[in-house]
């Protein structure tokens, strides 16, 4: 895999240096690997994402107006140590505590409670939010096992919003699980990425076929089946989010009169072209069922460096949610108008 980099054992912190340069003093460089706003209110509840790299734009490139206050940044696909995260704590915090809210994975789980129990010694309050979104990971009795995929992003542009608005770290914490609570995620994957140190492939899989259900890093999904066209596999995938929906006890069930965001996302190498073929696909069945699309987002934004593939996200809005996802936000990597683009 011919990449355009220097040491491979660098990309991670170049890759960082390169995304402050392009906020233009927006952000700014903290500690071993984080970034962080250049320009945050005294007395705001803070927003600190986090994860490995590799990912972009996520999470870095989610640290904006409106969105996340920070990002600590793990190696490629690898969590953050402890001490970065402690470094992007230190930096966000504003005297009203920090909401970590990043992807269940062990690794960044284990790293963020560290980060979590070190910032405790310095005073600072700390609260985290999971999220899992997978639906082919686990099934809904134990959704709190999954991975977090591309749900992550509409979860994080409400949570950044609300922290824009909220008082208490509870408030913002409250709003975050119901964003997450709200959203389900299904990916397959039709080609590898791969590790720059490495240059090798994540995974191999048969020509004809697809993963699906596989994790953003190549984990396993629920099994490898034969390629379709679009229109076929389209309305597979979005069942699996209905069915979970179907079956989850904590919320109701995706009904005629719903309202979702929809995202449909490339894991990189898959093109804006077959993303769009997607979309009306997924549109055609979403409104069959009389579930209304309150906004749609699409592109290349929970990546695997070059792994083909793409992925379905549904969050199920209320007036809660609606509110503060018609707020406007902009970084580098990911930009919202005022409102929503329907109307």
């Amino acid at each position: 895999m011919k990449k355009l980099i220097n040491d491979p054992l660098k990309v991670a912190d170049e890759l960082v240096e390169g995304l402050v340069d392009a906020y233009n003093g927006e952000c700014r460089y903290v500690g071993t690997r984080s970034i962080v706003k250049t320009h945050i209110p005294e007395n705001k509840v803070a927003l600190l994402v986090g994860g490995g790299s590799g990912h972009e734009p996520i999470y870095h490139g989610l640290v904006g107006r409106n969105l996340a206050d920070g990002a600590a940044c793990g190696d490629i696909f690898a969590a953050p140590p402890p001490n970065i995260v402690l470094e992007a704590t230190e930096a966000v915090d504003r005297g009203k505590g920090v909401l970590y809210l990043y992807g269940n994975y062990a690794g960044d789980v284990m790293n963020f409670d560290i980060g979590a129990e070190l910032a405790d010694d310095e005073g600072i309050e700390v609260r985290t939010v999971l999220i899992w979104d997978d639906v082919c990971s686990a099934p809904p009795a134990q959704k709190q096992n999954r991975r977090g995929i591309a749900g992550l992003v509409p979860i994080v542009k409400i949570a950044g919003a609300a922290s824009q608005t909220v008082t208490t770290l509870a408030e913002l914490e409250a709003v975050a699980k119901k964003a997450v609570l709200q959203t389900r995620s299904v990916g397959v994957s039709m080609a590898p990425g791969s590790i720059p140190a490495t240059g090798k492939p994540t995974f191999d899989i048969d020509p004809d076929m697809i993963g699906l259900g596989m994790g953003i890093h190549g984990e396993p999904g629920v099994g490898e089946i034969p390629m379709a066209p679009a229109d076929e596999l389209t309305p597979r995938m979005l069942n699996y989010l209905f069915e979970d929906f179907e079956k989850d006890d904590e919320v109701a069930a995706l009904a005629a009169g719903d309202e979702v965001i929809l995202f449909v996302n490339s894991l990189g190498a898959t093109t804006m072209m077959e993303l769009l073929i997607a979309l009306r696909a997924a549109k055609k069945c979403l409104t069959g069922k009389g579930i209304k699309i309150y906004d749609v987002m699409v592109g290349p934004l929970v990546t695997c460096q070059e792994m083909s593939g793409i992925s379905f996200s549904v969050t199920r809005m209320d007036d809660e949610l609606k509110k503060y996802w018609e707020m406007p936000c902009q970084s580098v990597c990911f930009s919202k108008m005022e409102g929503r683009y329907g109307g």
